[in-house]
């Protein structure tokens, strides 16, 4: 009973300091791209694309010269959704 109690403490604490890295905007130099999430953002209503796909109304982040501060970006975290973004930037 011991044992598994010290595994669940491990375990907590271990997911409290992943959430805490994601709250900040990024993962630190462990490879990863987030430089933290830009604070700026907009709503954008739902539309069709030309391809018949339907895009849900969302927010995102307001453009700029970067993609590294997107919420899709790996390492930085989408307060919106509470998802951490996956892609590499392009620029």
């Amino acid at each position: 009973m011991r044992l598994w109690m010290v595994l669940a403490a491990v375990t907590l604490a271990a997911n409290a300091t992943a959430a805490e890295a994601q709250s900040r905007g990024g993962y630190g130099s462990s490879g990863s791209y987030g430089t933290g999430s830009n604070p700026s953002s907009n709503s954008v209503e739902g539309y069709t694309t030309n391809r018949g796909t339907y895009v849900a109304p969302h927010r995102q982040t307001s453009p700029n010269s970067t993609q590294y501060d997107n919420y899709g970006a790996k390492g930085n975290y989408n307060p919106y959704n509470g998802q951490t973004g996956t892609r590499p930037p392009k620029y």
